[in-house]
């Protein structure tokens, strides 16, 4: 049975569609829905079988924690065990918003959704269809991205479509969403807290609340023993049925060097596509070519990512090269991703 689809924006919120999608979810099902950084799989979070459920639809590993999505401050001493003055702090600043934090869980939360941990993630968006989706399920809503596992994440419900229509009961289309990259995570079970997946907010803009926050070492690192800690970020993600590989050196030099692997991939017999930006599409005379934005308007480079990794699977490409994207605000994140979804093949350029 395919999933129902309906409608709706935020400014105009259809409330008897909500309140439909509101009980299905307190009935243990399955409703996707937009989010201001990527289409969230909802379930109920106090539910262990819709957690279950939540793992069964994307094929995602049950050891993989789910976040809690919470529709205002106040429902937060529920699900946690504590919550940190600095947790507070960082709340203040950018909750409702792209963030995520993680704390020691309550007896609540089962560990069906937490994926076996004592600890809990906790995201309260932004976006008005997710706020009202939430208040009318009950105030907890399990959501990871709403793509089968290691897809690219869905920025628009066509791509909710095409993973998983037939697996879940409703699909609110709320039009493309604004960041395109999922939540920053922080976690506040240790001490100094630790970002354990790089978003929208940086490392910059949380060190001017918090103070001393680390890194976590897998967040970049190439090497799978290092294993990062956070919820959707353990396992390869985001990765086109192509072959992905980045292109890195000088930025100059960059354009030269896919010219030469396109055209050695085209010569081979191979479909052949590049990822660029609107500054070096003219420098591409071959292959199928996605302008991923604009370097000078990074967040266009990260509302499109995911996007184009999907467009390159309807075209049936075979082999992608990709520039890198190390711009100034949002580049850590923008490449944690494109890494991830090559698997962290890598073309260095002597």
């Amino acid at each position: 049975m395919k999933a129902k689809m309906v409608q709706m924006t935020e400014k105009q919120l259809d409330m008897d569609a909500l309140r439909e999608a509101g009980e299905i979810l307190k009935r243990g099902g399955l409703v996707a829905f937009p989010t201001e950084t990527v289409y969230g799989l909802g379930g109920n979070a106090l539910d262990p079988e819709a957690s279950r459920k939540i793992y069964a639809a994307k094929g995602r590993p049950s050891d993989n924690p789910l976040i809690v999505h919470i529709a205002g401050m106040e429902d937060l001493p529920a699900i946690v065990s504590e919550i940190p003055e600095k947790a507070e702090k960082l709340a203040e600043a950018f909750w409702p918003g792209p963030l995520t934090m993680i704390f020691s869980k309550s007896d609540k939360v089962p560990y069906e959704t937490t994926g076996g941990l004592d600890s809990v993630a906790v995201r309260l968006p932004s976006n008005r269809i997710a706020q009202a989706l939430i208040r009318q399920a009950g105030g907890y809503v399990a959501a990871p991205s709403a793509n089968t596992s290691g897809r690219p994440s869905p920025t628009l419900a066509v791509h909710v479509q095409e993973d998983l229509e037939d697996r879940i009961d409703m699909i609110i289309d709320g039009g493309q969403v604004d960041i395109g990259l999922e939540s920053t995570i922080v976690d506040f079970t240790e001490d100094p807290p630790v970002v354990l997946r790089p978003g929208y907010l940086n490392r910059s803009m949380l060190e001017e609340v918090l103070g001393e926050v680390r890194i976590d070492p897998g967040i970049l690192s190439a090497d799978s023993r290092v294993r990062p800690k956070a919820p959707g970020m353990r396992y390869k993600h985001y990765a086109p049925k192509a072959d992905l590989a980045v292109v890195e050196g000088p930025e100059q030099d960059v354009p030269g060097k896919i010219r030469e692997l396109v055209h050695e991939k085209i010569d081979a017999g191979y479909k052949t596509g590049v990822i660029c930006t609107s500054e070096t599409r003219g420098e591409y005379p071959e292959g199928i070519i996605y302008s991923i934005g604009c370097r000078a308007e990074e967040e266009s480079i990260a509302r499109h990512l995911y996007e184009v990794l999907r467009r390159f699977d309807e075209d049936g490409v075979e082999y992608i090269y990709s520039e890198s994207f190390y711009t100034p605000r949002m580049g850590q994140a923008i490449m944690n991703r494109l890494l991830k979804a090559a698997g962290h093949e890598i073309v260095e350029i002597q």
